[in-house]
Protein backbone atom coordinates (compact mmCIF):
# COMPACT_ATOMS: atom_id res chain seq x y z
CA UNK A 1 0.00 0.00 0.00
CA UNK A 2 1.13 3.52 -0.72
CA UNK A 3 1.40 5.97 2.13
CA UNK A 4 -1.99 7.52 2.76
CA UNK A 5 -2.06 11.22 1.97
CA UNK A 6 -4.44 14.07 2.64
CA UNK A 7 -5.65 15.33 -0.72
CA UNK A 8 -7.21 18.60 0.42
CA UNK A 9 -5.20 21.41 -1.22
CA UNK A 10 -3.41 23.56 1.34
CA UNK A 11 -4.28 27.21 1.74
CA UNK A 12 -1.15 28.17 -0.17
CA UNK A 13 -2.42 26.33 -3.23
CA UNK A 14 -5.72 28.20 -3.00
CA UNK A 15 -3.85 31.50 -2.86
CA UNK A 16 -1.75 30.54 -5.88
CA UNK A 17 -4.91 29.65 -7.78
CA UNK A 18 -6.82 32.77 -6.81
CA UNK A 19 -5.92 34.41 -10.10
CA UNK A 20 -8.01 31.79 -11.96
CA UNK A 21 -11.59 32.95 -11.42
CA UNK A 22 -13.13 30.01 -13.32
CA UNK A 23 -11.25 27.47 -11.26
CA UNK A 24 -13.13 25.06 -9.07
CA UNK A 25 -12.76 21.54 -7.69
CA UNK A 26 -11.44 19.83 -10.81
CA UNK A 27 -12.23 16.19 -11.41
CA UNK A 28 -8.60 15.49 -12.27
CA UNK A 29 -7.00 17.07 -9.21
CA UNK A 30 -6.54 13.70 -7.52
CA UNK A 31 -5.74 10.24 -8.79
CA UNK A 32 -6.63 6.97 -7.12
CA UNK A 33 -4.31 3.95 -7.21
CA UNK A 34 -5.68 0.43 -7.38
CA UNK A 35 -5.12 0.00 -3.64
CA UNK A 36 -7.38 2.96 -2.92
CA UNK A 37 -4.60 5.44 -2.15
CA UNK A 38 -5.36 8.95 -3.39
CA UNK A 39 -2.55 11.27 -4.46
CA UNK A 40 -2.45 14.73 -6.04
CA UNK A 41 -2.69 14.60 -9.82
CA UNK A 42 0.09 17.16 -10.10
CA UNK A 43 3.57 16.31 -8.86
CA UNK A 44 7.14 17.37 -9.58
CA UNK A 45 9.82 15.81 -11.75
CA UNK A 46 13.60 16.01 -11.42
CA UNK A 47 15.03 14.77 -14.73
CA UNK A 48 17.29 17.79 -15.27
CA UNK A 49 17.71 18.97 -11.69
CA UNK A 50 21.02 18.90 -9.78
CA UNK A 51 22.94 19.28 -13.04
CA UNK A 52 23.95 22.94 -12.81
CA UNK A 53 21.16 24.45 -14.88
CA UNK A 54 20.06 26.51 -11.89
CA UNK A 55 21.66 27.17 -8.51
CA UNK A 56 21.02 24.17 -6.27
CA UNK A 57 19.41 26.39 -3.64
CA UNK A 58 16.89 27.66 -6.22
CA UNK A 59 15.99 24.15 -7.35
CA UNK A 60 15.55 22.97 -3.79
CA UNK A 61 13.36 25.97 -3.02
CA UNK A 62 11.28 25.21 -6.11
CA UNK A 63 10.66 21.67 -4.88
CA UNK A 64 9.77 22.88 -1.39
CA UNK A 65 7.41 25.45 -2.87
CA UNK A 66 5.67 22.76 -4.88
CA UNK A 67 5.22 20.61 -1.80
CA UNK A 68 3.69 23.54 0.07
CA UNK A 69 1.24 24.05 -2.82
CA UNK A 70 0.08 20.44 -2.84
CA UNK A 71 2.44 19.04 -5.51
CA UNK A 72 3.62 16.37 -3.12
CA UNK A 73 4.38 13.56 -5.57
CA UNK A 74 8.13 13.73 -6.28
CA UNK A 75 9.60 11.73 -9.16
CA UNK A 76 13.27 10.91 -9.59
CA UNK A 77 15.59 8.11 -10.75
CA UNK A 78 18.98 6.67 -9.95
CA UNK A 79 20.36 7.89 -13.29
CA UNK A 80 19.20 11.50 -12.98
CA UNK A 81 22.34 13.55 -12.52
CA UNK A 82 24.24 10.39 -11.59
CA UNK A 83 22.23 10.14 -8.35
CA UNK A 84 22.45 13.84 -7.49
CA UNK A 85 18.74 14.40 -8.15
CA UNK A 86 17.90 11.78 -5.52
CA UNK A 87 20.30 13.45 -3.10
CA UNK A 88 18.65 16.81 -3.73
CA UNK A 89 15.19 15.40 -3.11
CA UNK A 90 16.55 13.77 0.03
CA UNK A 91 17.54 17.19 1.35
CA UNK A 92 14.16 18.65 0.42
CA UNK A 93 12.07 15.96 2.11
CA UNK A 94 14.15 15.82 5.29
CA UNK A 95 11.79 16.50 8.17
CA UNK A 96 8.66 16.16 6.02
CA UNK A 97 8.87 12.63 4.63
CA UNK A 98 5.33 11.80 5.67
CA UNK A 99 3.99 14.67 3.52
CA UNK A 100 5.29 13.37 0.21
CA UNK A 101 5.03 10.45 -2.19
CA UNK A 102 8.52 9.55 -3.42
CA UNK A 103 8.90 7.77 -6.75
CA UNK A 104 12.22 6.53 -8.06
CA UNK A 105 13.32 4.29 -10.91
CA UNK A 106 15.81 1.48 -11.42
CA UNK A 107 17.78 1.40 -14.67
CA UNK A 108 17.34 -1.72 -16.83
CA UNK A 109 21.01 -2.65 -16.55
CA UNK A 110 20.35 -3.22 -12.84
CA UNK A 111 17.19 -5.24 -13.51
CA UNK A 112 18.35 -8.52 -11.99
CA UNK A 113 17.23 -10.01 -8.69
CA UNK A 114 20.31 -8.83 -6.81
CA UNK A 115 20.75 -5.73 -8.96
CA UNK A 116 17.32 -4.32 -8.18
CA UNK A 117 17.82 -4.87 -4.45
CA UNK A 118 21.21 -3.13 -4.54
CA UNK A 119 19.91 -0.26 -6.66
CA UNK A 120 17.00 0.25 -4.30
CA UNK A 121 19.30 0.31 -1.28
CA UNK A 122 21.51 2.92 -2.98
CA UNK A 123 18.49 5.07 -3.88
CA UNK A 124 17.17 4.89 -0.32
CA UNK A 125 20.57 5.99 1.00
CA UNK A 126 20.73 8.96 -1.37
CA UNK A 127 17.15 9.94 -0.55
CA UNK A 128 17.71 9.53 3.19
CA UNK A 129 14.58 7.44 3.67
CA UNK A 130 13.78 3.87 4.63
CA UNK A 131 11.24 3.25 1.89
CA UNK A 132 10.05 4.35 -1.54
CA UNK A 133 6.36 4.88 -2.13
CA UNK A 134 6.63 3.72 -5.75
CA UNK A 135 9.59 2.04 -7.47
CA UNK A 136 9.60 1.83 -11.26
CA UNK A 137 11.53 -0.08 -13.90
CA UNK A 138 12.82 2.85 -15.99
CA UNK A 139 12.45 1.12 -19.34
CA UNK A 140 12.48 -2.35 -20.84
CA UNK A 141 15.23 -3.84 -22.98
CA UNK A 142 15.39 -7.10 -24.90
CA UNK A 143 17.37 -8.56 -22.02
CA UNK A 144 14.79 -7.62 -19.38
CA UNK A 145 13.28 -10.65 -17.67
CA UNK A 146 9.93 -9.38 -16.45
CA UNK A 147 9.45 -12.38 -14.19
CA UNK A 148 12.68 -11.58 -12.38
CA UNK A 149 11.74 -7.90 -12.14
CA UNK A 150 8.31 -8.60 -10.67
CA UNK A 151 9.73 -11.10 -8.18
CA UNK A 152 12.41 -8.61 -7.09
CA UNK A 153 9.88 -5.80 -6.70
CA UNK A 154 7.56 -8.03 -4.71
CA UNK A 155 10.42 -9.06 -2.42
CA UNK A 156 11.19 -5.39 -1.77
CA UNK A 157 7.52 -4.67 -1.11
CA UNK A 158 7.24 -7.54 1.36
CA UNK A 159 10.40 -6.31 3.08
CA UNK A 160 8.89 -2.82 3.48
CA UNK A 161 11.50 -1.17 1.24
CA UNK A 162 8.86 -0.07 -1.26
CA UNK A 163 5.12 0.45 -0.91
CA UNK A 164 4.25 -0.21 -4.56
CA UNK A 165 5.98 -0.74 -7.90
CA UNK A 166 5.39 0.04 -11.53
CA UNK A 167 7.02 0.56 -14.90
CA UNK A 168 8.02 3.36 -17.22
CA UNK A 169 8.05 3.74 -21.00
CA UNK A 170 5.99 0.56 -21.51
CA UNK A 171 3.84 0.27 -24.63
CA UNK A 172 0.59 -1.70 -24.64
CA UNK A 173 2.36 -4.85 -25.82
CA UNK A 174 4.85 -4.48 -22.97
CA UNK A 175 2.01 -4.13 -20.49
CA UNK A 176 0.37 -7.26 -21.85
CA UNK A 177 3.65 -9.13 -21.44
CA UNK A 178 3.91 -7.82 -17.89
CA UNK A 179 0.38 -8.93 -17.02
CA UNK A 180 1.24 -12.37 -18.38
CA UNK A 181 3.85 -12.78 -15.64
CA UNK A 182 2.73 -14.07 -12.21
CA UNK A 183 2.11 -11.00 -10.05
CA UNK A 184 2.47 -8.62 -13.00
CA UNK A 185 -1.03 -7.31 -12.45
CA UNK A 186 0.16 -5.72 -9.20
CA UNK A 187 1.76 -2.97 -11.28
CA UNK A 188 0.63 0.36 -9.80
CA UNK A 189 1.36 2.72 -12.68
CA UNK A 190 3.09 3.21 -16.04
CA UNK A 191 5.08 6.43 -16.46
CA UNK A 192 5.16 7.60 -20.08
CA UNK A 193 5.51 10.66 -22.27
CA UNK A 194 2.18 12.47 -22.54
CA UNK A 195 1.11 16.03 -23.20
CA UNK A 196 -1.37 17.94 -25.36
CA UNK A 197 1.19 18.03 -28.17
CA UNK A 198 2.02 14.32 -27.95
CA UNK A 199 -1.13 12.26 -27.44
CA UNK A 200 0.09 8.89 -28.69
CA UNK A 201 -1.15 6.96 -25.63
CA UNK A 202 -4.78 7.94 -26.23
CA UNK A 203 -5.29 5.53 -29.12
CA UNK A 204 -4.41 2.40 -27.15
CA UNK A 205 -2.30 2.52 -23.99
CA UNK A 206 -4.39 5.00 -21.99
CA UNK A 207 -7.71 3.14 -22.45
CA UNK A 208 -5.92 -0.18 -21.77
CA UNK A 209 -4.70 1.13 -18.42
CA UNK A 210 -8.02 2.80 -17.59
CA UNK A 211 -9.86 -0.48 -18.12
CA UNK A 212 -7.62 -2.03 -15.48
CA UNK A 213 -7.86 0.82 -13.01
CA UNK A 214 -4.22 1.75 -13.47
CA UNK A 215 -3.30 5.44 -13.51
CA UNK A 216 -0.75 6.85 -15.94
CA UNK A 217 2.10 9.07 -14.77
CA UNK A 218 2.87 11.64 -17.47
CA UNK A 219 6.39 12.95 -17.85
CA UNK A 220 7.21 16.00 -20.00
CA UNK A 221 3.63 17.31 -19.66
CA UNK A 222 4.89 20.67 -20.93
CA UNK A 223 6.61 19.11 -23.95
CA UNK A 224 10.09 20.00 -22.70
CA UNK A 225 8.81 23.60 -22.54
CA UNK A 226 7.64 23.58 -26.18
CA UNK A 227 4.08 24.19 -24.94
CA UNK A 228 4.91 27.08 -22.64
CA UNK A 229 4.35 29.62 -25.42
CA UNK A 230 1.76 27.69 -27.42
CA UNK A 231 -0.83 30.12 -28.87
CA UNK A 232 -3.87 27.89 -28.31
CA UNK A 233 -2.92 27.25 -24.71
CA UNK A 234 -2.13 30.93 -24.18
CA UNK A 235 -5.61 31.95 -25.42
CA UNK A 236 -7.25 29.61 -22.92
CA UNK A 237 -4.89 30.83 -20.21
CA UNK A 238 -5.86 34.46 -20.90
CA UNK A 239 -9.48 33.58 -20.15
CA UNK A 240 -8.44 32.24 -16.74
CA UNK A 241 -5.69 34.78 -16.05
CA UNK A 242 -3.09 32.00 -15.88
CA UNK A 243 -0.18 30.75 -17.95
CA UNK A 244 -0.20 28.44 -20.96
CA UNK A 245 1.78 25.99 -18.83
CA UNK A 246 -1.01 25.82 -16.24
CA UNK A 247 -3.52 25.13 -19.01
CA UNK A 248 -1.32 22.37 -20.46
CA UNK A 249 -1.09 20.75 -17.03
CA UNK A 250 -4.82 21.09 -16.36
CA UNK A 251 -5.43 19.44 -19.73
CA UNK A 252 -3.11 16.54 -18.90
CA UNK A 253 -4.85 15.75 -15.59
CA UNK A 254 -8.37 16.48 -16.82
CA UNK A 255 -9.64 12.90 -16.81
CA UNK A 256 -8.72 11.77 -13.31
CA UNK A 257 -6.51 8.87 -14.41
CA UNK A 258 -3.30 10.80 -15.17
CA UNK A 259 -0.70 12.26 -12.84
CA UNK A 260 1.54 14.92 -14.40
CA UNK A 261 5.07 15.55 -13.15
CA UNK A 262 6.35 18.86 -14.56
CA UNK A 263 9.88 19.86 -13.69
CA UNK A 264 11.04 23.34 -12.75
CA UNK A 265 14.05 24.88 -11.11
CA UNK A 266 12.14 28.10 -10.38
CA UNK A 267 9.78 28.63 -7.45
CA UNK A 268 7.93 31.26 -9.50
CA UNK A 269 7.23 28.78 -12.28
CA UNK A 270 6.16 26.15 -9.77
CA UNK A 271 3.59 28.59 -8.38
CA UNK A 272 2.28 29.15 -11.91
CA UNK A 273 2.09 25.40 -12.50
CA UNK A 274 0.24 24.76 -9.23
CA UNK A 275 -2.75 26.74 -10.54
CA UNK A 276 -3.57 23.63 -12.61
CA UNK A 277 -4.66 21.83 -9.44
CA UNK A 278 -7.63 24.20 -9.26
CA UNK A 279 -8.22 24.87 -12.95
CA UNK A 280 -11.22 23.32 -14.73
CA UNK A 281 -11.28 23.65 -18.51
CA UNK A 282 -14.66 24.09 -20.14
CA UNK A 283 -15.92 21.73 -22.87
CA UNK A 284 -15.44 24.52 -25.40
CA UNK A 285 -11.85 25.06 -24.28
CA UNK A 286 -11.10 21.34 -24.45
CA UNK A 287 -12.59 21.24 -27.96
CA UNK A 288 -10.41 24.16 -29.01
CA UNK A 289 -7.30 22.40 -27.72
CA UNK A 290 -8.36 19.19 -29.47
CA UNK A 291 -8.63 21.14 -32.70
CA UNK A 292 -5.24 22.81 -32.22
CA UNK A 293 -3.53 19.60 -31.10
CA UNK A 294 -5.33 16.56 -32.52
CA UNK A 295 -4.18 12.98 -32.15
CA UNK A 296 -1.76 12.53 -35.03
CA UNK A 297 -2.13 9.75 -37.62
CA UNK A 298 1.41 8.69 -36.74
CA UNK A 299 0.27 8.13 -33.15
CA UNK A 300 -2.49 5.79 -34.31
CA UNK A 301 -0.05 3.98 -36.63
CA UNK A 302 2.36 3.57 -33.74
CA UNK A 303 -0.31 1.79 -31.73
CA UNK A 304 -1.29 -0.40 -34.67
CA UNK A 305 2.32 -1.45 -35.21
CA UNK A 306 2.73 -2.19 -31.52
CA UNK A 307 -0.43 -4.30 -31.55
CA UNK A 308 0.79 -6.07 -34.69
CA UNK A 309 4.02 -6.98 -32.98
CA UNK A 310 2.06 -8.42 -30.06
CA UNK A 311 -0.21 -10.45 -32.33
CA UNK A 312 2.79 -11.79 -34.27
CA UNK A 313 4.44 -12.84 -31.02
CA UNK A 314 1.27 -14.65 -29.92
CA UNK A 315 0.98 -16.37 -33.31
CA UNK A 316 4.56 -17.59 -33.23
CA UNK A 317 4.03 -18.78 -29.67
CA UNK A 318 1.08 -20.85 -30.82
CA UNK A 319 -1.40 -18.99 -28.64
Amino acid sequence: MLAALSTAPPAAAENAAAAAPAASGAKGRNVKFQDGTIVPALGQGSWHLAQGRHPAADEEQALRTGISLGMTLLDTAEIYGGGRAEEMIGRVIAGQRDRVVVVSKVAPDHATADGIARACAASLARLGTDHLDVYLLHWRTRQTDLGVVVAAFEALREAGKIRAWGVSNFKTSDMEDLFGVPGGDRCATNQVLYNVGNRWIESDLLPWCEQRGMPIMAYSPLGNDSLVHDPALARVGAAHDCTAAAVALAWAIRGGNVMAIPESGSAAHVKENAVALQLTLTPAELAALDSAHPVRPSDVLRSILDRGKSWLHDFRSGE
